[in-house]
């Protein structure tokens, strides 16, 4: 489930934003408004729920 605060990946391979992983703004009418950042840009893109997949964030190795 996609939700506004959840990090989800880009699944559509058609798409330039394919396999990007960004943050969701807002959710309405079956669409997503994704937040995405990296070196000296910022953009938001708004995506069909069924393209995107929500991210499973996993705790790092602690040595």
């Amino acid at each position: 489930m996609v939700f506004p605060g959840s990090i989800v990946r880009v699944t559509n391979a058609d798409d330039i934003y394919y396999q990007f992983e960004g943050l969701v703004q807002r959710v309405a009418d079956g669409k997503a408004a994704v937040f995405f950042e990296g070196g000296n840009w910022d953009k938001i893109v708004t995506f069909q729920l069924s393209e995107l997949e929500a991210v499973e964030l996993t705790a790092g190795n602690k040595r």
